[in-house]
């Protein structure tokens, strides 16, 4: 029961995370893609920015929604198909975050990916 309402209580922190960060995103696309440019100038992403930026956009989505839905899934029912689903997208989002941190030899960046990463792949396990 209390892995229960655990899990519950993570998704809601990851479905906040990463829908806060989606919006982030979108509200400010252009200022975005100006500092990630800048970010990224060594790496081999540097001409793909807004690409890549797009696509962890899509990733911080579908990770948010999904883990959102699987918390009320799971309050209604008990059903943890989207929980999966969110925690695994979760994962996958903050895996693509600290490979790009890591290429900008952002490393105080990266090891903060770490503490999002952690609450995401214990909502695995619980599962």
């Amino acid at each position: 029961m209390y892995t229960h309402i655990a899990t519950i209580i993570t998704l809601i922190f990851l479905g906040i995370t990463f829908i806060q960060s989606g919006y982030d995103k979108v509200a400010d696309w252009k200022g975005n893609v100006e500092w990630l440019k800048g970010h990224f100038a060594q790496t081999p992403i540097k001409n793909m920015v807004p690409q890549s930026l797009f696509l962890i956009l899509v990733l911080e989505v579908f990770a948010g929604a999904f883990s959102v839905i699987g918390a009320i899934q799971m309050i209604m029912n008990g059903e943890t198909e989207f929980a999966f689903w969110g925690s695994l997208v979760s994962c996958v989002t903050l895996l693509f975050l600290l490979l790009g941190q890591r290429m900008a030899k952002e490393y105080d960046g990266a090891r903060t990916i770490v503490i999002y990463f952690i609450p995401a792949v214990l909502v695995l396990t619980w599962l």
